[in-house]
């Protein structure tokens, strides 16, 4: 077994002494147990969750779900990117969600702009489903759909060969497709990438680089 359990363990005793797990000598992705817990990962605004070390390849079509809790207005969500300008991005910037693309001509950008600025980033769960076929791009948010006029027609596959970064991304990578450099603050879950039939299920616990994001467990929404 490589990575770590997705539980809570407390009351720990070594022959009948108890373990002070108050004042641990060193932690490691390592938060506390919540009173109320819903399945997602939780990021604390301070990190990323890194996946695919190998690279990502997105090239012509790729459809990302994922459903997303916060109360911050700006925050990365996900970005793969490539050494050139193909590059795919989401984020949400002033309670707006924006996916950018760019297939290697310029980038293209749908935004989703919700009535109120707070609607999307009121603390409860929202469905994301951002689609690139091609030279076209869609986003739809909770069932509504936005869709962006591509006048690059020509070009229609991202080349991108990085990791898929998910709630920020490190100060040293390059992201063509992200305006924010604002870590997520919220939680994520049911990550999914599918090209064709193939869907991927992404679980943040076997991330190969994760920082301030705790697989898993989200605080319950706050009433």
């Amino acid at each position: 077994v490589t990575h770590s359990i997705p539980a809570c363990i407390g009351s720990m005793t070594i022959n009948s002494k108890q373990l002070d797990d108050e004042s641990p000598v060193s932690i490691f992705a390592v938060n506390k147990c919540y009173v109320t817990v819903q399945d997602g990962t939780f990021f604390d605004g301070s990190g990323f969750a890194a996946l695919v070390r190998e690279g990502y390849k997105v090239r012509s079509d790729v459809n990302i779900t994922l459903e997303f809790r916060t109360t911050a207005v700006h925050g990365v969500l996900l970005g793969v990117s490539s050494a050139k300008v193909d590059a795919v991005g989401l984020e949400i910037v002033n309670g707006k969600v924006l996916f950018h693309v760019n297939n290697g001509a310029g980038r293209i950008t749908a935004t989703y702009e919700p009535r109120g600025t707070n609607s999307l980033c009121d603390g409860k769960w929202h469905k994301l489903q951002a689609n690139k076929s091609k030279h076209r791009i869609s986003l739809i948010i909770d069932g509504n759909v936005v869709q962006t006029d591509n006048p690059y027609t020509q070009s229609t596959s991202a080349d991108t060969n990085n990791p898929i970064y998910v709630g920020g991304y490190p100060a040293d990578v390059k992201q063509n497709c992200l305006t924010s450099k604002s870590s997520f603050h919220g939680c994520l879950r049911n990550l999914v990438l599918t090209k064709g039939q193939q869907a991927e299920l992404f679980d943040f616990s076997r991330a190969f680089d994760l920082r301030g994001a705790f697989p898993h467990s989200c605080p319950g929404a706050e009433h």
